[in-house]
């Protein structure tokens, strides 16, 4: 499976999806921002909450720009055999692709 999803891609397939944000507790405090409809998960509490996602599901995750967080989560994830991806420039690169936040 593809580790990455184009901002641009996910706009036109959004619905279905299972969105994660997975940004540092620090970084989503910081922020007034998420992707609509995006559940928040702590990533350095992977373990605790990855076995509990469905199977089935398409999950797209960020973090604020698509780096070592969402790499990390996104190999976790794959690993437990989930069909994971991470948004490419994590919320920041959705936002400059005209991708429509929320406040949180």
């Amino acid at each position: 499976m593809e580790r990455t999803i184009k901002p641009e891609i996910l706009q036109a397939e959004k619905a279905g999806k299972l969105i994660l944000d997975v940004r540092r507790g620090s970084d989503r405090d910081a922020s007034t921002e998420q992707l609509a409809g995006a559940s928040w998960k702590d990533p350095e509490k992977l373990t605790e909450w990855a076995d509990e996602l469905p199977k089935e599901s398409d999950i797209v995750l960020y973090c604020v720009r698509g780096g070592s967080v969402s790499n990390s989560v996104v190999d976790a994830l794959q690993a437990r055999g989930l069909r994971a991806r991470f948004i490419e420039g994590g919320i920041e690169g959705w936002k400059v692709a005209g991708g429509e936040v929320s406040s949180r």
